[in-house]
């Protein structure tokens, strides 16, 4: 019986859940694989999922989606728009939505299982399915790796990943080389002396200083990286205080870093740093900053060679005008951990999500950046067709290409 992969994909679309909590997916996921013959394997890095399809001698390779959803409350108006809740890490209550697609990573990668089990005649080799959980955090592949992951399941000679975009349904495309950005994510938690709102000279003011910072983090792209580099510092989070006439002990912030190379890496995380330590003095504060890293990731390289294969394989399958270069993204992405610790070749590529019709109005309108959501958007929904038929042949065009 053929899976429906449009209900798959309402059905988890509508129930999202946060990173490491994403039970009821993986649980989904492995259903669907056992029932397609594979060996499955549940709770690896906690709530991922690796199936493993024998199919003779042959290389082994691995084909990666992320599942886990967001803290973000879902606005785009969908019958199958997700109303789920959730608690965060920090215990706050907050709205959960497949605001970067993984709802549809999934259903691609169902889909193509599908498709190459039914096929299993035309190639050899071992294929490897990996569910990830927690890509949002940037622990999910480190979790599953730390879980013994290489040793417990057959090697990969190469790891694949693709990633739905807000580009045009029907287009797919990557870049030899770096495809996404280095990462890292900072809690930067800034000390002052606590006190009456009417009273600020008997503080040290933690909300100035920290407002302060932030404004002069700025500078750290603008005036200290090259113009021609593409690195970012965000600041995402800035919490202080608990009452209007109550000036707090502490401020604290959360960035969010990228950058192509661990040459800018250094440079911007020096620069952090400096500013965030110079702006606690300039405030006369009484005890040093903390930086904490809350995550780590390297940057996104895709192998050359092997690269050049699946882009020449795409071609034959989807026409060269589906072809894009999507550019060097400075999102980031945790996948590369599976081909780094292993030593192989990656390769990963972007599907495009949106209405073809709607982009090329905004395109030509020059409105894309207000009339296409992107993901992490609350209005960012691919549509089912053809996204979901196109990231299924994608990744059976990509793992044909390596399976024997």
């Amino acid at each position: 019986m053929t899976i429906d992969l449009a209900s798959l994909y309402i059905d988890l679309h509508r129930n999202p859940e946060l990173s490491f909590q994403e039970t009821r997916t993986a649980g989904i996921a492995a259903a669907h694989l056992r029932d397609l013959g594979l060996d499955v394997h549940e709770g690896i890095g906690r709530t991922g999922v690796v199936g493993v399809l024998s199919n003779g001698e042959g290389p082994v390779v691995w084909v990666r989606a992320d599942m886990d959803g967001l803290p973000v409350t879902e606005q785009t108006g969908l019958a199958y728009a997700s109303t789920a809740t959730g608690t965060d890490d920090a215990g706050e209550k907050v709205g959960i939505m497949h605001a970067c697609g993984h709802d549809m990573h999934v259903t691609a990668m169902i889909g193509a299982v599908e498709r190459l089990v039914a096929d299993r005649e035309q190639w050899k080799g071992t294929l490897v399915v990996l569910i990830q959980p927690a890509e949002e955090v940037g622990g999910g592949a480190r979790a599953m790796l730390d879980d013994e992951l290489l040793t417990r399941f057959p090697r990969p000679d190469i790891v694949l990943g693709q990633h739905v975009g807000p580009f045009p349904a029907g287009t797919v495309g990557m870049r030899p080389g770096p495809q996404m950005s280095a990462s890292d994510g900072l809690k930067v938690t800034m000390h002052g002396r606590g006190g009456h709102g009417s009273r600020p000279d008997s503080t040290i003011d933690p909300i100035v200083m920290a407002a302060a910072t932030v404004m002069r983090l700025q500078t750290v792209v603008s005036r200290e990286t090259d113009a021609l580099t593409p690195a970012v510092v965000t600041v995402g989070s800035f919490h202080a205080g608990t009452k209007n006439n109550i000036i707090p002990a502490d401020a604290t912030l959360q960035l969010s870093l990228r950058y192509p190379d661990e040459s800018v890496r250094a440079k911007v995380l020096a620069g952090v740093e400096r500013i965030v330590r110079a702006e606690a003095a300039a405030s006369g504060a009484e005890r040093e900053p903390d930086v904490e890293v809350l995550h780590t990731l390297p940057a996104t390289i895709n192998d050359a060679e092997a690269t050049a294969r699946t882009l020449d394989a795409f071609r034959g399958v989807f026409g060269e005008q589906a072809i894009m270069d999507p550019g060097l993204l400075t999102g980031s992405e945790d996948v590369s951990w599976f081909a780094r610790d292993a030593g192989v070749p990656l390769v990963f590529w972007f599907w495009g999500g949106a209405d073809p019709e709607t982009f090329r109005r905004a395109f030509e309108a020059g409105t894309l950046e207000t009339d296409i959501p992107t993901n992490h958007s609350p209005f960012f929904a691919p549509v089912i067709d053809p996204t979901i038929e196109v990231g299924v042949t994608a990744l059976v065009t990509a793992a044909r290409e390596f399976l024997a």
